[in-house]
């Protein structure tokens, strides 16, 4: 069978995607699926609100449909109020336009087997969650059939392995489904292969498709009207062949024109809902941008950054300097430098809760270019093995985050060094290794430190606070002779048993030590993923104190900090002190 390789990745991708989307789909649990939530909200509001409940401005659908559902995540962020109490969705419509088949065959099931047809019953999520599926499924293959035409099987079916694997994309598609990103997918796919097809022999249709595309690409995400460059570009990779492109445009004048008016028909249903929601037909949603000062840390930051969590992507930026002379050089240096320019730029560079940079993965499939032209350098040396070994490496590793972040392990939104480093490839983190998540301060070897306990209680008491009082739990001196010492790093480890009735996801365990006035404070959370509300939980954490000679006597103060009313039980206490590197007198 010709192209075997590349044919054998697409169905492993495929059968990855749906073993994924079926692990979290809800049907061996009591929680049923729930997509349409946040910004996915944000997206789909269109649907409902125009087929169903025909209202979308007044909303007085939602507050109910929030209720039963939770889908807001607290407050109706996804609209905008304008005036005369009218809303105006934040969110574009084009995934809704792409959810509508799904949507439809929902609403037909949810009439037919008598469930709710309120748009956001059980047949909805679940025809939304396949249905993304089913349309990056399509664009894997297609994207193959792409890859091929300028790359090695073996070098296809790599690729491939690494994009849907190694990367982010997994959680889009098969997970978060509902999101944008999977809906855009394919566009890119489609975008490629039109460009292509136009370039081979063109055509009115062919270039009404790529207008319409590009057009329903902005509306889905407006940053996405950069995939113009895409068409505009390609078989621009030198002078010559640059000059025979805007010759061979000239001649197709009317094509430019079929596209521009199909960009624009794509564009209008928006336009068109923004006259309905506002009397105008352009409407600013909110978006600022900072260009001048882009956030670099969406790259390199340990909060969420590309190449830290999803480090397959250095081969993406490798591979711009192997494009040579494939017709597509400037067409992807020049999208895939300005797409990454312009999401490192916008304001909220933590783009909500994500796993490594959500922002980038729609755009995968132009990626998937570079990294086709490095993989094939990378095929014809010796060290190829190793590659490929760290390639199987990295899948095995993405794979395994995207398990740690639907645990919450791998945090949403506030991930750092330490944190990373104590959960990484770690399946049972300990609670010690939870509270790095709140403080950096961690001692990873004991044993070059005396030991001593300062603190230990094993009588079960009942703790209470009304409001945000502070709840004190433990008052000592470290016990430290500063006479005949001239300075010591004192490490306090602090170990504690607590069983939380009220105030749970609020309330904090705080270390706060005094010395001559200065005060030191660490936190940990007590609603750490390790931990359940209404049980008997553990949890540890380290303080790293420094004490100089003639300091005033040491104090250590151990408190629950709650934000509202709180209630439990402490069951044990115990604080260490581990002494090291004394200087005497």
């Amino acid at each position: 069978m010709k192209n075997v390789y590349s044919l054998i990745a697409c169905c492993i991708v495929s059968i990855v995607l749906l073993q994924y989307r079926l692990s979290y789909s809800g049907l061996e649990s009591k929680h049923e699926l729930k997509i349409t939530t946040w910004d996915a909200l944000g997206y789909y509001m269109y649907l409902p609100g125009i087929f169903i409940y025909r209202d979308v401005t007044a909303l007085k659908w939602l507050p109910e449909i929030d209720k039963k559902y939770g889908l807001s995540g607290g407050h109706v962020y996804q609209a905008n109020i304008y005036k005369d109490n009218k809303y105006v969705f934040k969110y574009l419509g084009g995934v809704a336009m792409l959810e509508t088949p799904f949507f439809l065959i929902g609403h037909l099931i949810a009439r037919k087997f008598h469930y709710d047809a309120d748009g956001f019953s059980a047949p909805y999520q679940y025809s939304l969650a396949f249905g993304v599926l089913i349309y990056c499924l399509l664009a894997v293959f297609l994207l193959r059939s792409i890859l091929l035409r300028y790359f090695s099987d073996l070098t296809v079916a790599i690729t491939l392995l690494l994009l849907m694997l190694a990367t982010n994309i997994i959680q889009y598609v098969a997970i978060d489904s509902a999101q944008s990103h999977g809906y855009i997918f394919p566009l890119y796919v489609v975008m490629i292969y039109l460009t292509i097809k136009w370039h081979e022999k063109p055509g009115l249709f062919l270039a009404a498709m790529i207008g319409y595309v590009i057009g329903l690409a902005s509306i889905s995400r407006p940053t996405e009207a950069i995939m113009l460059f895409i068409p505009l570009l390609w078989g621009t990779e030198t002078k010559e062949s640059a000059k025979e492109k805007w010759s061979f445009v000239r001649k197709h004048k009317n094509h430019v024109y079929f596209a521009l008016l199909f960009a624009f028909l794509g564009v209008l249903p928006q336009l068109i809902y923004w006259q309905i929601a506002t009397g105008f037909f352009i409407y600013d949603v909110g978006s600022k941008w900072t260009f001048l000062n882009p956030f670099f840390r969406v790259l390199i930051g340990w909060q969420k950054g590309w190449f830290i969590y999803t480090p397959v992507t250095v081969f993406f930026i490798a591979g711009m300097f192997y494009l040579k002379s494939y017709p597509f050089k400037k067409s992807v240096l020049w999208f895939c430098l300005l797409n990454i320019y312009i999401v490192i730029s916008w304001f909220d560079w933590r783009y909500g809760g994500s796993y490594s940079t959500r922002a980038l993965s729609q755009s995968y499939p132009v990626f998937a270019l570079p990294l086709a032209a490095y993989i094939e350098q990378v095929n014809q040396k010796k060290w190829r093995f190793f590659f490929y070994g760290l390639g199987l490496y990295l899948i095995g590793v993405n794979l395994f985050q995207i398990v740690q972040y639907n645990k919450q392990i791998l945090h949403y939104d506030q991930m750092n060094r330490t944190y990373y480093g104590r959960i990484y490839l770690n399946p049972d983190p300990t609670p010690l290794d939870m509270s790095t998540l709140d403080t950096n301060e961690y001692l990873g070897n004991e044993n070059r430190y005396q030991l001593k306990v300062i603190a230990h209680t094993d009588t079960s008491r009942k703790i209470q606070s009304k409001g945000s009082n502070l709840v004190l739990l433990l008052e000592t001196s470290l016990g430290l002779d500063s006479t005949t010492v001239k300075s010591a790093e004192v490490w306090l480890k602090i170990e504690s048993e607590i069983k939380v009735s009220r105030g749970f996801w609020d309330s904090y365990l705080t270390s706060e030590v005094e010395t001559n006035g200065l005060r030191k404070r660490n936190s940990v959370r007590l609603f750490s993923v390790i931990s359940k509300e209404g049980q008997t939980n553990n949890y540890a954490f380290y303080v790293r104190v420094r004490v100089e000679a003639g300091a005033n006597k040491t104090i250590l103060r151990i408190y629950i900090n709650p934000k509202s009313d709180f209630e439990g039980t402490l069951e044990k206490l115990r604080v260490t002190s581990l002494f090291g590197n004394f200087e005497s007198s």
